[in-house]
């Protein structure tokens, strides 16, 4: 039942991670990629982790696991401070949100 759990979990992360790459590649200006990149990837993240914990659980035991589960709300973190961080210099250099009607 874990070994099923894990493996989902990983798959689901994986969609996530695509999902968030077809967005960073489809959407038409730098805020609306962000946006993208910082909800899909963190979400893909947290999943793997997690399915990749509940495997470190079975074969190396609590320590390795909470290790792995620590990764992510340091991502989290780095992610929320790099997209401020773009969207501020994007800001900066007058680059102004796609509107509808912008081709």
């Amino acid at each position: 039942m874990s070994e099923f759990t894990s493996n989902s979990l990983l798959v689901v992360g994986a969609f996530f991670y695509f999902a968030g790459t077809v967005g960073l590649l489809r959407f038409p200006d730098v805020y609306t990629r962000l946006h993208a990149l910082a909800k899909a990837d963190n979400l893909g993240l947290g999943c793997v982790l997690a399915g990749l914990a509940l495997q470190a659980l079975e074969t190396d035991g609590l320590a390795a696991a909470l290790k792995l589960l620590l990764i992510w709300p340091l991502a989290l973190a780095a992610s929320a401070a790099v997209s401020y961080a773009i969207a501020q210099r994007a800001a900066a250099l007058g680059v102004r949100p796609w509107q509808k009607g912008d081709e």
